[in-house]
């Protein structure tokens, strides 16, 4: 599958964004809380941190823009079939409520293990759920088994108006942070680096943009390092659900080869120092994958800025984040990487 992913198409994606998205903060950040001595040696972006809040979507994560335009871009062709996703939750709740609001049915292929918290906010948004395997999930996303439910299938992360949708993220750092230097974003799929990095590197080329991985599962700094689409050595499940997947899939390879200045893989230590962090020094929420994204900043090796970490959700269950206030790191729970 080829891809077309330009800054026109993100503009243009814009207003069938905001008709169910909004726009969302770009706040200042320095640590109050220490981070590790991994963090503490390297180069301090100081004042020059920047944290894009997407948790504050209506959804609590940035999935909803991608969805709305996706969508949208349906037009009447959904029909009476209406439209279906694979997700361990973030995913299905942007599809929900953007079929919702479309007055579209909506069905969810959800991971078994997801999280009763995401599953129970895709119940709430209308949609009918229907459960499978992580191995199965991986298999519909990576060999995009278009039949596997009624309806249109919106592919949750390698669909072009999907990561246009996610492209608005770019377009409003660029107007909120001109002189912006670096970005950096948790990587599942590949779906909102793709999007934030197209419209960023065209407005400002010489931005540039770092991939966020925790350690048990980083699929693009091994694929970058072979030079090809490759799987991740060593995966294992962790509390980080969101990023991480096992292996990038051959379709968005080359995207995220031409869009990607680099890869910062983090500890689970490190990402869940960066969560309290960001509660502590910014009274922010954020899930495993968003904290991903603010400790890799914290690294330093984004460069002294001024650098965004995209805070990609806040969806994390009371239990798991009441865990890391108290200075542990959660233990792994069930596959939950869509």
């Amino acid at each position: 599958m080829s891809h077309d992913v330009t800054l026109e198409r993100i503009m243009a994606a814009a207003p069938a964004v905001y008709r169910v998205a909004r726009r969302t903060p770009l706040v200042p950040f320095r640590p109050l809380t220490p981070v590790r001595e991994r963090a503490r040696r390297a180069t301090d972006p100081g004042d020059r941190l920047y944290l894009k809040l997407e948790n504050l979507q209506p959804i609590g994560a940035f999935k909803v823009r991608g969805a709305a335009n996706a969508v949208a871009r349906l037009g009447t062709n959904a029909g009476a079939s209406g439209v279906w996703t694979v997700s361990a939750g973030n995913a299905a709740q942007g599809v929900a409520l953007a079929a919702r609001e479309a007055g579209l049915s909506c069905s969810a292929l959800v991971i078994e293990t997801a999280p009763a918290a995401k599953i129970d906010a895709i119940e709430r948004l209308g949609a009918r759920i229907v459960t499978t395997t992580y191995d199965d999930a991986w298999h519909v996303v990576e060999a995009r088994v278009a039949d596997r439910l009624p309806g249109h299938f919106i592919h949750p992360f390698d669909d072009d108006d999907f990561i246009c949708g996610n492209g608005t993220v770019g377009l409003e750092l660029m107007a909120e942070l001109p002189d912006i230097a670096a970005v950096v974003v948790s990587v599942g799929g590949g779906g909102l680096i793709s999007g934030v990095a197209t419209a960023v590197k065209a407005l400002k080329p010489g931005v540039r943009v770092y991939a966020a991985e925790p350690e048990t599962a980083a699929p693009l700094s091994a694929s970058i390092a072979k030079g090809r689409a490759s799987v991740a050595p060593s995966w294992r499940a962790s509390f980080v659900d969101g990023c991480g997947g096992q292996s990038v899939t051959p379709s968005m390879w080359p995207l995220l080869r031409d869009l990607v200045d680099d890869t910062i893989v983090v500890s689970l230590d490190e990402i869940a120092d960066a969560m309290r962090a960001t509660a502590a020094g910014a009274h922010v929420i954020s899930e495993g994958a968003a904290g991903c994204a603010v400790a890799a900043a914290l690294t330093g090796r984004a460069g002294p800025g001024p650098i965004a970490a995209i805070v990609s959700g806040g969806n994390i269950a009371p239990t798991v984040f009441a865990t890391i206030l108290q200075g542990e790191t959660p233990a792994a729970p069930g596959d939950t990487t869509l």
